[in-house]
């Protein structure tokens, strides 16, 4: 903290609040104002009952940081303080949402809402105020994007304090946000033994597994809570999600059902529904949960963006008049307002208003890339520091050394590059068991990056690994992921950002077979821009940053290629559109597998797929998505100058 802004705290504690406002007026006029500086202001201009200046400031806030915690608590203070107790209470609740730690929000809930969140708000409340000063600022800065900080926090107290499970939960949290999922279990699994009847700690535990993709072990979990409170809804919608991760759609079907028993307008309960009977094919069934959900809260972001994600779907213009609405009125929510500027930008492509299209997607990534730690520079410096690393030297000296196994088959390259397509394609076959976009092969990289007087350990450390480190990190990704496999010889992994990771792959698996997606330039980038995900893939929400990421991508592919001839095989997306059964043979040459006809009939294949591109990949091959870019042309400028000479790969 500056001294600046103590002197302005120490004017508020010291009930000084016109000199501690005319200070944030000085700090605001001198610098950039940082989330700091504007929420002090609001706070003094507040205190000081300067309501138009503190609105201002709060507006200024909230527009830099639209899910900062403590502005909307900023808000329902000063609503409430001006006789506005719905607004107050609204925003009450949205800084709990952002911030669960402000316990003085969950104060003002209990004293404003009706009878059952009351008592659930004063029981959040209390807990709060159990906490040690420590945990609460260490949550404070987790929840506000600090968690580096808030690491540092919970490290020392932990070490004090080595059995509080508050502390162990949000360090786990920590470690979800940072990718470091095996530390994050780890915390978890240790929590729920010191305090097993901790519902809290059981949510995030299993919520961690399903990260690790150890989904039998996250359905175990939810079972627990289940079975503990037959009938919380919540538990029940938990079992359900888990379920679904199982492959065990019936059931999850069945549970979703018994909530909206109970609560027949739950428009999350209807939404997850309509997801799970998307993911099974059953096209009619999910769009009608999807409605049902935006009937009963017509706000509700997710489902308008679930339609948009069938892909196939048109929305009536009355739905569109209904989102534009929405998107006017200040109430609406930000992660609402982000799925719905998605949704009406596929609205308006569809009926071939691209200006209109594209000021929407344009706006829902902004919103996105406001939330995002993504830097181009930092993501360009590692894939450069890839390529510097792995030399054709290194690759003599250690290339053969990993596990012999030649089961798995990676499927990379880029988002929406045609990688489900290929997915489905071979998972037809006899011999290869279809996954998902496994996180392994990232989580090694993390777990390997360490740190080093500074600095990422990661890809140097494997240069000082002898073959059995390296084989015993093959053997263990090989264990991780059997869970996901049935009795096929050779299994799919299909994260696409393992092509950032080429080199590991290739010390630790030397005989796994790895094959590139490539779509041509503008499609790709467009169609990642146009794509709301559901997690990662930082890089998409800019034209810039997508543009300047595929450019790198087909840097560290051509690297790849003069240092390890023959590793990877390139299939063009264009080239399967044109001749799929020359494709198909192609791959599978490259496999060592005979031809099957099911690869070519793959559409007909009855398995379930949960990527954005499971309606296409049900269909047979087309052209739709060729030159999708053509209509936005006038806007794309800055991805064309991003991309440079990629734009002719």
């Amino acid at each position: 903290m500056s001294s600046a802004q103590e002197q302005i705290r120490a004017a508020l504690q010291n009930g000084q609040f016109d000199d501690a406002y005319s200070l944030c007026e000085k700090v605001l006029a001198q610098e950039a104002a940082s989330e700091e500086a504007l929420y002090l202001a609001a706070v003094s201009a507040r205190y000081a009952g300067k309501i138009a200046a503190a609105r201002k400031h709060q507006r200024a806030l909230l527009e830099q940081q639209p899910e900062f915690g403590r502005a909307f608590q900023e808000v329902g203070h000063l609503e409430r303080d001006e006789g506005n107790r719905q607004a107050a209470l609204t925003a009450y609740r949205r800084a709990v949402a952002a911030n669960p730690m402000l316990e003085a929000s969950w104060r003002a809930i209990a004293s404003m809402a009706e009878a059952a969140e009351a008592k659930a708000a004063a029981a959040r409340s209390a807990h709060l105020k159990t906490l040690s000063p420590h945990v609460l600022a260490a949550g404070n800065h987790l929840h506000e994007g600090r968690p580096l900080r808030a690491e540092s926090l919970l490290r020392a107290y932990l070490q004090q304090h080595p059995r509080d499970v508050e502390a162990m939960r949000l360090l786990a949290q920590v470690g979800m946000q940072l990718g470091i999922l095996d530390d994050a279990e780890f915390l978890l699994e240790s929590a729920v033994a010191f305090a097993p009847e901790n519902a809290s700690l059981r949510l995030d535990y299993a919520d961690v597994l399903r990260r690790r993709q150890k989904f039998e072990a996250a359905r175990d979990q939810a079972q627990w809570l289940h079975d503990k409170y037959p009938e919380n809804p919540a538990f029940q919608s938990h079992l359900a999600i888990e379920s679904l991760q199982t492959g065990d759609y019936e059931r999850a079907l069945s549970l979703f059902d018994q909530v909206l028993e109970k609560l027949p307008e739950d428009a999350a309960t209807l939404t997850s529904k309509g997801h799970a009977l998307k993911t099974l094919g059953r096209r009619e069934e999910a769009e009608a949960s999807y409605h049902a959900a935006i009937a009963a809260a017509p706000g509700h972001g997710d489902a308008f963006h679930a339609l948009a994600n069938l892909k196939t779907y048109r929305f009536q213009d009355s739905e569109i008049d209904a989102m534009e609405v929405l998107l006017d009125d200040e109430a609406t929510v930000y992660k609402d307002r982000v799925y719905m500027h998605f949704a009406i930008g596929k609205a308006y492509e569809d009926g071939g208003e691209y200006e209109r299209s594209f000021a929407h997607y344009e706006r829902g990534n902004r919103l996105k890339q406001i939330q995002s730690r993504y830097d181009k520079e930092q993501m360009t410096a590692e894939l450069r520091r890839q390529a510097d690393f792995f030399t054709p030297d290194l690759f003599a000296r250690k290339g053969d050394r990993g596990c012999s196994a030649p089961d798995p088959i990676f499927v990379l390259g880029l988002p929406r590059a045609g990688s489900t397509l290929i997915e489905q394609i071979l998972a037809s076959h006899s011999m290869i068991d279809g996954t998902l976009e496994l996180p392994d092969i990232p989580a090694l990289a993390h777990r390997l990056r360490g740190r080093k007087a500074g600095q990422d350990q990661y890809p140097d450390i494997l240069g000082e690994m002898d073959g059995e480190e390296l084989r015993k990190l093959g053997e263990e990704y090989l264990e991780n992921t059997r869970v996901h496999r049935g009795d096929a010889p050779f299994f799919i992994d299909k994260m696409p950002n393992n092509f950032r990771h080429i080199g590991l792959i290739r010390l630790i698996l030397p005989n796994a077979k790895i094959i590139d997606a490539r779509r041509a330039p503008l499609d790709c980038c467009w169609s990642n821009f146009k794509q709301l995900f559901a997690e990662g893939q930082e890089f998409t929400y800019g034209l810039e940053e997508i543009g300047t990421y595929y450019r790198d991508y087909v840097d560290l592919m051509e690297h790849w290629d003069e240092v390890q001839p023959g590793a990877v095989l390139r299939v063009q997306h264009e080239d399967v559109l044109d001749d799929l059964e020359g494709q198909v043979r192609r791959m599978l040459d490259h496999l060592g597998l005979p031809f099957e006809q099911a690869c070519v009939d793959f559409h007909r294949t009855d398995r379930a797929v949960r990527t954005a591109s499971s309606e296409q990949v049900r269909q047979p091959i087309n052209r739709a998505g060729v030159g999708a870019w053509r209509p936005y042309d006038e806007w794309l400028g800055p991805l064309r100058e991003a991309l440079g000479s990629s734009l002719s790969g």
